[in-house]
């Protein structure tokens, strides 16, 4: 397989430049086509001498759309990816009116293991690469220019298949790329990070100078019922995770979001969300309350508009910021794994 440069800053590809014998200039001319979803032969200020030597060795674009749905309901688009490798993972291009949001993912599934989310239930192949995660923001904008838009990405959040924070280095490297001034141009104030709370990693990255949102997956009033959702539970409690969050708050100066699915029968009680307002009492934090998209494999169901509207209720009754998650792509699988997992079984059979 050959070596892909979508992963590489502009001074990398500079180097990478000078040995092949050009100019220092060609690494920032490099990085801006690569970055615009350009083939090799499409670089056309480049000597076609260099093309063809660029071509032999390297792949232009690690990552390709193998399928796309479209909702009828609101315009989001699932899209399927093949990575060079033949393995697939998901993204959800979403519209709204400050313009277009992407939700990248960062593993080939995911090896937290929580209970609501169909990603997990293959497991973690791998972690994606910086390159492949910048892949999916081209590939995307390729789409919607096809299509006849003018908007670009300009949004993004990390809240695909995988856990962002299990892959470390590289979204580290996809997040510095992201903002790059020949590239995407995407700042960190436009950018959402979901974990589902690794306590260590979340305090190195609050010193990264990466200011992005974080998005704490809690879904658990209390320990015990943690531990019964998220295995990561088991490792983390409760007070460390939230302390953690406190001091991301406090080194970026940025609200974060908590997560909360509400599962029929596990978290979704009035009694529950008074536990849950006490534990975040004092935090700049915004609860989102996600209706749970019922996973059959795992026997967990979804609540009811009232029981909804009870629990925020209770949270808002309290001084919690909060609201229900908007509903996208109902129409079309829109929950993270599900268009993925359904390709894998046809492709088994």
């Amino acid at each position: 397989m050959k070596e892909e440069l979508l992963s590489l800053t502009p001074q990398e590809l500079t180097e990478t430049m000078r040995a092949l014998g050009e100019g220092a200039f060609r690494g920032r001319q490099v990085f801006s086509w690569l970055h615009k979803g350009a083939s090799f032969e499409e670089m056309s200020n480049l000597p076609k001498a260099l093309r063809e030597a660029l071509a032999g060795r390297y792949d232009a674009q690690p990552v390709s759309i193998l399928d796309t749905v479209t909702s009828k309901l609101d315009g989001t688009v699932k899209l399927l990816y093949r990575l060079r490798d033949g393995h697939v993972v998901e993204g959800v291009l979403m519209r709204y009116h400050y313009g277009n949001t992407l939700c990248v993912s960062t593993q080939v599934g995911c090896r937290m293991g929580c209970a609501f989310c169909a990603s997990t239930l293959e497991g973690c192949a791998r972690s994606l690469t910086a390159g492949e995660m910048i892949g999916q923001i081209v590939c995307a904008n390729a789409l919607l220019a096809s299509r006849g838009e003018q908007e670009r990405v300009g949004n993004v959040v990390l809240m695909g298949s995988g856990e962002p924070l299990d892959n470390y280095d590289n979204v580290v490297r996809f997040l510095r790329l992201l903002r790059e001034e020949d590239g995407l141009r995407i700042g960190m104030r436009s950018v959402s990070l979901s974990t589902c709370g690794l306590v260590p990693q979340m305090r190195r990255f609050a010193g990264e100078g990466l200011p992005v949102t974080l998005s704490l997956s809690l879904h658990a009033p209390n320990d015990a019922i943690r531990r019964r959702l998220m295995p990561v539970a088991k490792a983390y409690a409760m007070d460390e995770v939230l302390a953690a969050c406190r001091e991301y708050i406090d080194k970026t100066g940025r609200r974060a979001i908590v997560e909360y699915a509400l599962v029929r029968g596990v978290n979704a009680l009035p009694e529950h969300a008074r536990e849950l307002a006490s534990r975040l009492r004092g935090m700049r934090v915004h609860v989102n309350l996600i209706p749970l998209n019922s996973v059959p494999e795992r026997a967990l169901m979804g609540v009811s508009e009232a029981e909804v509207a009870a629990f925020l209720g209770e949270l808002r009754a309290r001084n919690i910021s909060a609201t229900r998650r908007r509903e996208m792509g109902d129409d079309i699988e829109g929950a993270c794994g599900q268009l993925r997992r359904r390709y894998l079984q046809e492709n088994r059979e």
